[in-house]
């Protein structure tokens, strides 16, 4: 039966990385695609938005369903619907036809994703189920590292359309090894806010649709005024709600949001315009611009998992100065010394994400944690999509080089060091080596 249980997680585990390695490989073979579909210059950023957007709005709904509906029956659901989408966009012959497809992709990812925690707990007890945890951190991050490597590599020796139908074989695997999983629910099933699910979906469409493509600027305005609904919505539902409001009487973790989009806005839309000036200006190879993005992406796991093992139990919250700091520098390397640029940068990233998760969560009550790290979560991912959106769109509309493009994420980044001192509403209870209690650090996928 023990093994059993470790072999239902690696269905999880097979899952979560799934969902990462399609965010990252396709940012890679975006430009292949566009060159033999053809479309419009803006479609390259769909085929990242288009994911990412549907998985952010949804992942909060998704947990309630599998909280509500069976998180077995759930994360099965969604993993076929994940296989059946990643094999129409392997077939497809029309760039519009790719980007509804990778939108099925990303909200049958939100069924999958936040199953993956409740389904560890109902397998694994006391230390089993610790250990079961902590195998989350280091496949996440391997995935984040093999992405991008990935997608250079099989779209080089096979074509763009194996990225997608490599997700078939896997898949088919995760479907037959979640026989082994445990089927729980909550016992009191939470209410499904379909209102405020709607609210929020049209509303960040409205305001990343003109970034991408129209600049009709009115529709920012209108996709503002949704959200606002949205918000006041969540104020007067009584129960259910898409959000837990009650998140917001800590002081820091509206500016945590905040953060959170700048900070991951910056990441995805770096990497994107790395990707683009790389075989559209310089016109090298899918392999070599996923091989550029090697020093970023493993300088990230590393520092992370230094970070979390020791840094963040000396130093708290001031790690996330550290990480902003040493990303600014990283971003002022880059046009001289890209290589170098990203590795120094990666390094920030991973000093600053498990400070900062930790730092956002910290203070949240036991009963409002699931809320706040879905919310984190899907903040998250909305970043990633704007990141795409803004920076793609100063890099392929704009006479904006690389070089300008990164000085914008410099001011970005600065920015976020204002907002990350808000979460900071009062400090840890230890900076030092007195020996008193500092919060354990969280870590969230990437």
């Amino acid at each position: 039966m023990t093994n059993k249980r470790w072999i239902g997680l690696v269905a999880l585990l097979v899952a979560e990385a799934m969902n990462l390695l399609d965010a990252t490989i396709v940012q890679v073979a975006a430009p292949v695609i566009h060159s033999e579909l053809g479309g419009r210059t803006s479609d390259i950023q769909w085929f990242s938005a288009a994911y990412t957007l549907p998985f952010a709005a949804l992942l909060i709904t998704g947990g309630r369903l599998g909280d509500r509906y069976g998180r077995r029956r759930t994360f099965v659901v969604g993993v076929t619907a994940f296989v059946l989408a990643s094999a129409m966009c392997a077939l497809v012959s029309d760039a519009g036809l790719l980007i509804g497809s990778r939108a099925v992709q990303g909200a049958a990812a939100a069924l999958v994703i936040p199953q993956t925690i409740g389904l560890i707990k109902s397998s694994f007890t006391g230390p089993q189920l610790a250990k079961a945890l902590g195998t989350i951190g280091p496949v996440m991050g391997l995935a984040g590292i093999s992405g991008p490597l990935l997608g250079g590599f099989i779209t080089e020796v096979s074509s763009w359309r194996a990225v997608f139908l490599v997700n078939v074989p896997l898949g088919l695997a995760v479907l037959a090894l979640s026989r082994l999983l445990p089927e729980s629910a909550s016992p009191r099933p939470p209410g499904i806010d379909a209102v405020g699910t709607v609210l929020l979906t049209v509303g960040t469409a409205l305001i990343v649709y003109p970034v991408l493509q129209s600049r009709d600027w009115l529709l920012l305005g209108a996709g503002v005024a949704v959200l606002g609904a949205c918000a006041l919505q969540q104020r007067r539902r009584s129960s259910g709600r898409l959000i837990e409001t009650s998140l917001f009487a800590h002081r820091g973790f509206a500016p945590a949001l905040i953060t959170s989009t700048l900070f991951f806005g910056v990441l995805s839309g770096v990497t994107l315009v790395v990707v683009l000036h790389q075989q559209l200006t310089l016109h090298h190879s899918v392999m070599h611009s996923s091989l550029t993005l090697l020093p970023w992406s493993a300088a990230s796991g590393a520092a992370s998992l230094v970070a979390g093992q020791w840094l963040v139990a000396r130093f708290g919250s001031r790690l996330m100065y550290a990480g902003l700091g040493v990303l600014v520098a990283g971003l002022a390397i880059t046009p001289y010394a890209l290589a170098l640029g990203l590795a120094v940068g990666g390094v920030g990233v991973g000093l600053f994400t498990t400070a900062f998760f930790t730092e956002a969560l910290h203070r949240v009550e036991p009963h409002e944690t699931g809320s706040a790290a879905g919310l984190l979560n899907a903040v998250q991912q909305f970043g990633g999509t704007f990141g795409v959106a803004a920076f793609g769109s100063l890099f392929l509309h704009h006479p904006v080089g690389v070089d300008r493009a990164v000085w914008v994420a410099v001011a970005v980044v600065l920015v976020t060091f204002a907002t990350a001192h808000l979460m900071r509403s009062q400090r840890w209870p230890c900076w030092s080596r007195r020996g008193r209690a500092v919060p354990e650090p969280v870590r969230i996928g990437q």
